[in-house]
């Protein structure tokens, strides 16, 4: 069984006992595989203390930006960790935990075998093994193989691995693949608990529904390159309208053209309004005597903003085919 209490009380402890957190500074990083620029000139940063999505349609470059922070590919830029490459703190497992492979275990051992070989790496007592299994929900199956293991359970197996060594800062890449609702639910608070005790965290994910009640943070990338970096609200602002349905559509667009809003036409009694506030736009209404049926602030969904922002960036599009 998924135990979020275990991981709350470690958050606890480690606020009590030290300073957590580490910030994350992604510098120019670029990397060609050939003549095809899989990253171009990247740059953004990761607070300590949010949740930040990793957004970007499929072969945007999300995956290698990933391995090129942890220096696991070679390219150009580079990625500091409290202001320092990764290769020069003493004790990179416990700076960053990482997990970018559903499926990155030897087909011999147990899962708890796997995770006691990842402890002894990174000095770690073998009894934290225990304790990260049931975190994640695998005691049961700790003797098991993990190649007999559902995606899920492997996608957990790795968590167990990233968070082994307690370290200040995530990086995962898909984490929630082939994890049923409940689990993707928990994984949501999971993340959530560990950002709030001042650690970062990096999450790609192409779920943006679930992305949107996880992240306090976005960075979108389409062809390698940045798109845009804010929170999801600043993100959806340039996506946010004004929905009126009143008694004279065109007699108050034509005023609140005047006064200096934007309009478009929405069925017979509808507008949609942008360049005013929904006090300005009542207002205006109320003044002309136009009784109002509807006034609704339309705030844009991170998929619909996402869409807009990366609509050149897909891989693939629709038409005819040749």
């Amino acid at each position: 069984m998924l135990n979020l209490s275990l991981w709350t009380t470690t958050c606890s402890d480690a606020r009590a006992g030290s300073v957590r957190g580490v910030s994350i500074d992604v510098q120019s990083v670029s990397k060609s595989f050939g003549s095809v620029r899989a990253v171009d000139d990247l740059s953004f940063s990761v607070p300590d203390g949010k949740v930040t999505g990793f957004l970007g349609p499929n072969g945007a470059g999300k995956s290698t930006t990933m391995r090129l922070m942890l220096g696991l590919d070679r390219g150009t830029g580079r990625t500091l960790f409290d202001g320092r490459p990764l290769i020069d703190h003493p004790h990179a497992s416990e700076v960053v935990g990482t997990h970018l492979d559903a499926r990155p275990f030897l087909p011999g051992r147990t899962a708890r075998d796997h995770l006691r070989m990842l402890a002894t790496n990174a000095g770690v007592p073998s009894a934290r093994v225990d304790e990260v299994l049931a975190t994640v929900g695998l005691t049961d199956v700790a003797r098991r193989r993990p190649k007999t293991f559902s995606l899920g359970m492997a996608q957990r197996l790795g968590l167990a691995g990233a968070i082994l060594a307690r370290p200040r800062a995530l990086m995962l890449d898909e984490p929630a693949n082939g994890l049923d609702p409940q689990s993707i639910a928990w994984l949501r608070e999971f993340l959530r608990h560990y950002a709030e005790a001042g650690n970062a965290v990096l999450v790609s994910s192409h779920l943006l529904s679930e992305m949107q009640q996880m992240a306090d943070h976005v960075v979108v990338i389409a062809r390698g390159k940045l798109i845009a970096d804010g929170s999801i609200e600043e993100l959806s602002a340039s996506s946010t309208d004004i929905f009126v349905r009143c008694s004279d559509a065109a007699a108050l667009a034509d005023l609140l053209t005047r006064a200096g809003a934007t309009t478009t036409p929405e069925g017979s009694s509808g507008l949609a309004v942008t360049g005013m506030t929904t006090d300005e736009v009542g207002r205006v209404a109320f003044e002309a005597g136009i009784a109002v049926w509807e006034l609704t602030l339309r705030r844009a969904s991170l998929e619909e903003t996402f869409m807009q922002l990366t609509g050149e960036g897909q891989e693939f599009a629709f038409g005819e085919a040749s």
